[in-house]
């Protein structure tokens, strides 16, 4: 039996209107249906787009939201069907590190309350002083001073409010952490830091990890298992490298083509999968498959009318769609969506017209002043052009039409002279 086990979680909100008396007129299907097994010693990675449910469902876990339907098992214990004090009690066994390490603190409270606060509770410790030494037992293991017992959240820094919040969740000796995207708020560094932090907590305690997170390349080097959520639904589940090798659903497939490759060769090679339409709404998921709305391999006759199972396939490896075995067969035609190169991506995924493909590009434009004087320059030569054209047509039209007319005498250079004006004089 497995140390966790889900079983048909459901995690539905009530949307309410009215004025004076609120009513229900529907609901946010956060979770819908999620089952999954979590091993004794392992990590299980949980990815997935924002939006999709990932911290909801870690947050059912823990009974920090509410369970509408369905089974949480930690050890032969149903948590979902534990009265509060029981549950209280049962909670030390399973902690969070949260998303932000800032907003999980108290600012009231210096580390010392902070981190002995949970332990009081769960009678962990005979009096301060032995919960002291075990407190900074704890910073010692996450790489922290001792004199940092006295100070306040906010006078450490990111990486180092992660590791408060790993210690306080260590305190209670729990046997599961849930970590929603424990270094996704840090520096590349930091993050490198954390997270080999938690492998070395996990091989000398023996802890159980359930990571919610985007990074794909952290879920693969930290993780045992990997499952994809989408809309609220778990669509595919694999051992790491197995799922990273061979993505059975298309969804994973447009997860994975999305990830880039260190390796210049291979990244000129490698294709990325364009999804077309938007992520539905919780609130009025699509009938059939979820996915069905944006899959590029879509069928109609049934992936927009029947819901899939999350089925085994071999090895461990459980997908939730109807033609997984065909399009990996390659008998299952693209339906919909875009395959471009990578390299490509960003640059000019819209398909070009045959028109606009034998236009000639323009010149690349310069400087306002540049501009300006080079439209004038091009202004004037138009129009000597044009001029010298006028002047070259009318000569050739006068050179037609004395060739058709007869000669004619020439007329005379010279006006005949005027008539001599009498002077003023003789007038008079």
């Amino acid at each position: 039996m497995s140390l966790l086990e889900l079983d048909g979680v459901k995690v539905h909100f009530p949307i309410k209107r009215g004025v004076l008396f609120d009513r229900t007129v529907g609901h946010v299907y956060a979770v819908d249906g999620v089952s999954l097994k979590v091993e004794a010693g392992q990590t299980y990675g949980l990815v997935g787009e924002s939006g999709c449910g990932k911290t909801t469902l870690g947050r059912s876990v823990l009974r920090l939201v509410d369970i509408t339907e369905g089974s949480v098992v930690l050890d032969g214990t149903d948590l979902a069907k534990l009265p509060g004090e029981e549950l209280r009690r049962f909670r030390r066994r399973l902690q969070m590190v949260f998303q932000d390490p800032l907003g999980s603190l108290n600012p009231r409270q210096n580390i010392e309350s902070i981190l002995s606060e949970g332990m009081v509770a769960h009678g962990i410790g005979k009096n301060q002083e032995e919960r002291r030494e075990k407190i900074k037992s704890i910073l010692d293991k996450v790489g922290l001073p001792s004199n940092a017992l006295s100070r306040y959240p906010h006078e450490f820094s990111g990486g180092q409010r992660q590791r408060i919040g790993i210690a306080r969740a260590l305190v209670l000796e729990p046997d599961v952490i849930i970590c929603d995207e424990p270094v996704s708020a840090l520096d590349v560094s930091v993050q490198a830091q954390v997270i080999n932090l938690l492998d070395e907590l996990q091989e000398e305690l023996g802890l159980t990890y359930v990571v919610i997170a985007h990074d794909l390349a952290v879920v693969r080097h930290i993780s045992d298992t990997i499952g994809v959520m989408y809309l609220g639904s778990l669509v595919e589940e694999a051992p790491s490298d197995a799922l990273y090798a061979e993505p059975k659903h298309p969804y994973t497939k447009a997860l994975m083509s999305a990830v880039p490759v260190p390796d210049p060769e291979v990244e000129d090679k490698r294709e990325r999968i364009l999804l077309t339409g938007d992520l539905p709404s919780p609130a009025n998921p699509p009938s059939g498959c979820r996915f069905h709305t944006r899959c590029p391999w879509a069928q109609a006759q049934r992936c927009s009318t029947e819901r899939p199972e999350l089925r085994d396939v071999g090895g461990g490896h459980r997908v939730a769609c109807h033609f997984a075995e065909e399009i990996a067969a390659g008998t299952v035609k693209r339906t919909a969506g875009e395959v471009v190169s990578a390299t490509r991506e960003g640059v000019e995924d819209a398909p070009v017209s045959e028109e606009l493909a034998a236009a000639k590009v323009p010149e690349q434009a310069g400087p306002p002043e540049q501009e300006s004087t080079k439209a004038e320059a091009v202004g004037t030569a138009a129009k000597v052009e044009k001029a010298d054209k006028a002047v070259e047509a009318a000569e050739q039209a006068e050179k037609l039409v004395k060739a058709e007319k007869p000669d004619e005498p020439a007329e005379q250079d010279v006006e005949p002279a005027e008539q001599d004006v009498e002077p003023a004089d003789k007038a008079t």
